[in-house]
């Protein structure tokens, strides 16, 4: 989809603020051309050397006429600034619900809050939106409204419309889309400097040391020349163009005059006329101006439509609920059938082909060297990955993206890459989850040693965590982590490294509890910790993507 057809489809949302605006500006501009009438009638007035009640009314209604259009313009930036809030409103909600649901293929080569940067594209397009529609309408109906009212005064001046639509076209069509191209460029290595500095920020410690700081410095250097580049080749699109417009003023400002000039002395003109003709002639020339001007915002909005475009096209894994709504209720047995998977940049399955079955309640140990296929598997299992061929089956129906929803509220989920975020602890443990009752949160920070700790908190629960839990060590983290994943009983749990970070007491204690048969949940756990297989009743391991071995550990559990 081009930039100017996704620029239509989002103006489409709002037609009536859209056509309201346009009314105001053509009767705007109307209004403005009459004024020209107006102050040749008073010039004919004058050159009569009498003062009438006609001289005096005229002129009241040229003031009033100058009010007016006052007036409509305060309406349009009404109408504008509604138009601005809804793309803002429109805008945040759009990242907000599509964030979280980016498949894990939409975001493999990408950097979530670099993604999340595009956003700040909405500010742009907010403004150079409002812009447009304020200047550019305007514009537009003036330059065509003048056409039309100079072509009454003399055949001539339609010689002179044509060539100012011929004018603006060879301006559009030989550097639009150039214009369009470097803009597009630009913006690109902007956030690639906005994302350095980010990197710079999130590991400023590293970067704090003499040799790192002065690399960092170095590529930032680089990606500032590349912006700064494509920069000056968009300015130098800019600059033909008005520069174009220049030559343009100046030949018509002199064949204009000349030209009136010859048909006044030819009396084919009266001085009122030539007077009103120039006026009309100035407001085009104006008008011209500020399209060529605008152009510089249409090509800002237009790159800030694209640029929020990359997200938008990304794909979402879509967790509609399914017409079964017992299909999770009961216990769940997982079952794979020749399931394979494939990251996007290689060209062989991490997961080979694997089958088997889990049964309600069973405590699964999966172990492996690195890059065996554990991690993939389990986050296959959880549904967070999409196989790419074969079937993941739960009480013997294949998951489908209509059941993924309901699946994923029937699991928990610890993952390596989870943390944190800026709120309240309780908000961390229950995202507001009307379901969950305090002695939930009472049972879950029990069972993984937090309720000391929560205790010592300024304000407990209500406690403001800051982004990344920087506040907090890595073990408690890693215990919020697990707490909030139980705090729901859920039918099947799947951890990764969840214990990675304790110490070894703390570790096993929330280990023996997470496997005791007293939580009839499905634990399915990857870990280099070999006390899981201690505990666990199952044990599989992986090598290479395949299962090469599937034992039953009896006693354990």
């Amino acid at each position: 989809m081009t930039p100017l057809k996704r620029f239509y489809n989002l103006l489409k949302l709002d037609k009536k603020d859209i056509y309201q605006i346009i009314f105001y500006a053509a009767f705007s501009g109307l209004i403005s051309l009459s004024l020209p009438l107006g102050v040749q009638a008073i010039v004919n007035f004058i050159q009569g050397g009498q003062i009438s009640i006609s001289w005096i009314v005229l002129i009241i209604i040229v003031t009033l006429g100058v009010a007016l259009v006052g007036i409509l313009t305060l309406m349009q930036l009404r109408i504008t600034e509604n138009l601005q809030q809804k793309i803002f409103i429109r805008s945040s909600f759009e990242f907000a619900y599509r964030l979280p649901k980016l498949s894990f293929n939409a975001l493999y080569d990408k950097y979530p809050p670099e993604v999340a940067n595009r956003f700040f594209d909405t500010l742009t397009i907010q403004k150079g939106t409002s812009k447009l529609l304020l200047d550019f309408t305007t514009a537009l109906l003036q330059v065509s409204l003048g056409l039309i009212l100079l072509s009454l005064y003399h055949p001539f001046f339609i010689i002179f419309g044509v060539l100012l639509v011929g004018i603006l076209y060879i301006i559009f069509k030989f550097s639009f889309q150039e214009g369009l191209n470097t803009s597009l460029k630009e913006s690109t290595f902007k956030y690639k400097v906005a994302y350095w500095l980010q990197e710079i920020a999130r590991n400023k410690n590293t970067f704090g040391r003499k040799s790192n700081f002065d690399f960092s410095l170095n590529k930032n250097d680089k990606l500032v020349n590349n912006y700064v580049s494509f920069r000056e080749k968009h300015f130098n699109v800019i600059k033909r163009q008005f520069s174009q417009l220049i030559l343009y003023k100046v030949f018509i400002t002199a064949g204009l005059l000349s030209v009136g000039g010859f048909l006044v002395l030819s009396q084919k003109m009266n001085i009122g006329q030539f007077v009103a003709a120039e006026i009309i002639i100035l407001l085009i020339i104006n008008s011209v101006e500020k399209i060529i001007i605008g152009l510089e915002t249409l090509y800002d909005v237009l790159t800030a439509v694209e640029k929020i475009g990359v997200v938008t096209d990304l794909e979402i894994q879509e967790d509609f609920k399914s017409n079964k709504s017992d299909l999770f209720e009961n216990e769940i047995t997982l079952e794979t059938e020749e399931m394979s998977y494939r990251y996007p940049d290689n060209d062989i399955d991490i997961i080979k082909k694997v089958s088997l079955k889990i049964l309600p309640s069973e405590k699964v140990f999966i172990t492996g060297n690195n890059n065996s296929g554990k991690t993939t598997l389990v986050r296959l299992l959880s549904g967070f990955l999409i196989p790419s061929s074969g079937t993941l089956y739960a009480n013997d129906n294949i998951i489908k993206k209509s059941d993924n929803g309901c699946y994923k509220d029937r699991i928990g989920v610890v993952m390596q890459d989870d943390t944190l975020f800026e709120g309240t602890l309780l908000e961390n443990l229950t995202f507001n989850n009307p379901y969950i009752q305090g002695e939930d949160i009472k049972w879950a920070l029990n069972a993984v040693g937090l309720t000391t700790i929560v205790k010592r908190l300024p304000m407990g629960l209500e406690t403001q965590i800051n982004p990344d839990g920087r506040q907090l060590t890595r073990s408690v983290i890693q215990k919020i982590m697990i707490a909030r994943a139980i705090i729901t009983r859920p039918k099947i749990l799947f951890l990764e490294e969840p214990t990675i970070s304790m110490d070894t007491e703390s570790a096993q204690k929330i280990t023996d509890f997470l496997v005791s048969p007293q939580n009839n949940w499905t634990v399915i756990v990857s870990s280099v910790d070999q006390y899981w297989e201690k505990t666990c009743d199952r044990l599989i391991e992986m090598n290479n993507g395949e299962i090469v071995n599937d034992i039953k550990i009896t006693g354990n559990a």
